[in-house]
């Protein structure tokens, strides 16, 4: 199995063998990755890693980093940002200073600073509820755990009530900041008088069950030892089990400036800063992004890092002052240009993003969309690029991308090929099913004649699904119900009267059950029963613009690829059965219930569909 690595250290082999049986690696395998001296086999192994999860896309957003003040009331020994009220280097942002340093370019403002301690809360909520109202399309992401616990005891809240008040003021994600290391001796050493873990992963998990995602990070380099950077992986890994609601992973080297910290060298190395990525991304298996943050690792090192584990670059990060006041090296705004220029040395797909990861556009050409569920790796395990790059997508977000002409081919939604037919060739693959599909579900506290009036969670992944759902409820039990737009990965399914889940965040939550909910729909079988007809959920098509030599290789590519897959269920599924907490057998055996090929049945399937969605909703082929 280690035959596609050449390893200098064979203590790494067992490792790599876990990894490709999508094992999860245990503390001992974290420590033994730190002590290599075998760096390009670490590399190689977070690399294969990353393409699994995130394909080639690298993301960036166009981002503003705002620090309002510097006065804290704390004194963090590793902070060279902060001060006291009243000395040379203080200052206070007011809510006017803000908003000029936003535009309507950026599409993330992130608001971390001092622990003011004269600023009421009334403020705080201002400032947001003004940023959305002069920059509604701009996603605020604001305020560390620390912040959140300062204002929690300041104004007398409870820390889930602050949250509340906050997302109700236009909060969207939280950063990851103050985590450091959850290392008690490192906190009573360094920051005595600011949080530990337990507070920290208590306002980040409850932050996650209001549907507010949020970041994770590390701060290292400092006097933490290799055990206790292990540890705190372990822990963040343990909580996203729990909760789901970490976007990132930010490994944050330790900038010493004039803290009086003496680590042992006075920056880290590149490659620390490399093993660091990498071994993140191996062990944390559960975590979408890992982040490059190059305002302190160096442009440089963070292009290397593209190919270490790392999928994320952050953004031009205009305004950013803390690292940099400790000593950064960085730019303080990395250009858009410059940006995507490094993402694509590393021979990656520069992709722009929102908070939530939604890619908002993409910097190349040549570019196919995979949906990266467990029912589509039949088309893309054996797949060979060749002239393509791979963009991991989901459905709805690949037909947002299809309409700008950003995506060459792809397994697209059904509802949004139908919509971009005009300028989409199909193909005669698919997704479709013939009476259950396990993994398009209706999680509800009524049955459905009861659900008339009432709100249903619909995930930001779904674009056919709403539409059956729609057809369903309509035509087959005449009644209406209000859909709700939510972020998937966060536990606030509960506050819905029915939450509609797709693909393998269905599976988990199908597993794992819910006390929330009596009543578990397959929109599939619903469909089935009715129609007497399998569903069709997405097709293969590509641009009808691309040359046709192109159009006949991809086509035989495809065929081929899925020929393959067919033909080994069992090991194209296994590491990401494990991921899902299933056993192979019960992955083989939901694979076996697809049709990946379209016939008759599944053509005619498709016009029924068109039809009575037609009639519900007259416009959603024009605008799903």
């Amino acid at each position: 199995m280690s035959d596609h690595i050449h390893f200098r250290d064979k203590h790494l082999i067992p490792i790599w063998e876990k990894i490709l049986r999508g094992e999860r690696l245990s503390f001992e395998d974290g420590v033994r990755m730190f002590h290599t001296a075998d760096l390009l086999s670490l590399g190689k192994m977070a690399h294969h890693v990353q393409r699994q999860r995130s394909g080639d896309a690298v993301y960036y957003v166009l981002n503003q980093k705002i620090e309002p003040t510097n006065i804290c009331v704390l004194a963090c020994k590793f902070c060279d940002f902060a001060t006291k009220k009243g000395t040379p280097k203080a200052y206070e942002m007011t809510i006017h200073d803000i908003l000029h340093k936003l535009t309507p370019d950026i599409h993330e403002v992130h608001i971390t600073g001092g622990l003011h301690p004269d600023w009421e809360w009334k403020w705080y909520l201002d400032m947001l509820r003004q940023i959305r109202r002069h920059f509604p399309h701009v996603d605020i992401k604001a305020f560390t755990a620390v912040e959140i616990d300062f204002f929690h005891k300041k104004f007398k809240l409870p820390i889930e009530e602050v949250l509340r008040q906050l997302q109700e003021a236009g909060l969207r994600t939280m950063p990851g900041g103050g985590a450091e290391v959850f290392s008690e001796r490192v906190r009573k050493r360094l920051f005595s008088s600011k949080i530990g873990a337990k507070t920290w992963f208590e306002v980040h998990k409850t932050a996650h069950r209001l549907g507010i995602p949020t970041n994770s990070t590390i701060l290292y380099g400092h006097i933490e030892t290799i055990e206790e950077r292990v540890e705190h992986m372990l822990k963040l890994r343990e909580a996203q089990d729990e909760t789901g609601g970490f976007l990132t992973f930010i490994p944050l080297a330790f900038q010493p400036g004039d803290t009086g910290i003496k680590p042992r060298h006075r920056f880290t190395s590149a490659i620390d800063d490399l093993k660091m990525i990498a071994i993140s991304r191996l062990m944390l298996d559960n975590f979408p992004h890992i982040k490059a943050y190059w305002v302190m690792l160096t442009e440089e090192v963070a292009s290397v890092a593209l190919n270490f584990g790392a999928d994320d670059m952050d953004g031009t990060v205009g305004g950013e002052k803390i690292a940099h006041d400790a000593g950064a090296i960085t730019p303080e705004k990395l250009a858009k240009d410059q940006l995507v220029k490094i993402i694509k040395d590393a021979g990656k797909i520069p992709v722009e993003r929102d908070v939530y990861y939604n890619p908002l556009r993409i910097e190349t050409d040549r570019v196919i969309g995979k949906i990266p569920y467990l029912n589509s790796i039949p088309f893309y395990t054996y797949l060979e690029r060749r002239q393509f790059r791979i963009l991991p997508i989901t459905p709805r977000r690949m037909g947002v991308l299809a309409e700008k002409g950003q995506i060459d081919a792809g397994l697209f939604s059904l509802v949004d090929y139908l919509r971009l037919r005009e300028s989409l060739e199909q193909l005669p693959l698919c997704i479709a099913t013939r009476d259950q599909v396990k993994s398009v579900m209706l999680f509800s506290k009524h049955g459905w004649k009861d659900l008339h009036g009432k709100r249903i969670g619909i995930v930001d992944d779904t674009a056919t699904s709403v539409k059956l759902l729609k057809v369903l409820l309509e035509k087959k039990y005449g009644v209406q119900a209000q859909f709700v737009r939510m972020h998937a990965g966060v536990n606030n399914y509960e506050a819905f009267d029915a939450v509609l889940l797709i693909g393998d965040e269905a599976l988990r939550y199908r597993k794992i059950g819910s006390a929330a909910y009596d009543l578990v729909y397959d929109l599939a079988t619903e469909w089935y029963e009715w129609q007497k007809l399998p569903f069709v959920f997405a097709v293969w098509a590509m641009k009808r613009s691309l040359p046709v030599e192109t159009k006949t290789s991809l086509a035989n590519i495809l065929a081929e690829s899925l020929t393959r897959g067919e033909e080994d269920f069992v090991s194209i599924s296994r590491a990401h059965a494990v991921r899902l907490g299933w056993t192979s057998e019960e992955a083989v055996e939901y694979l076996e219930g697809f049709n990946y090929r379209l016939g008759e049945r599944e053509r005619e399937a498709i016009q029924v569909f068109e039809r009575m969605l037609t009639e519900v909703e007259p416009v959603a082929l024009r605008n799903s």
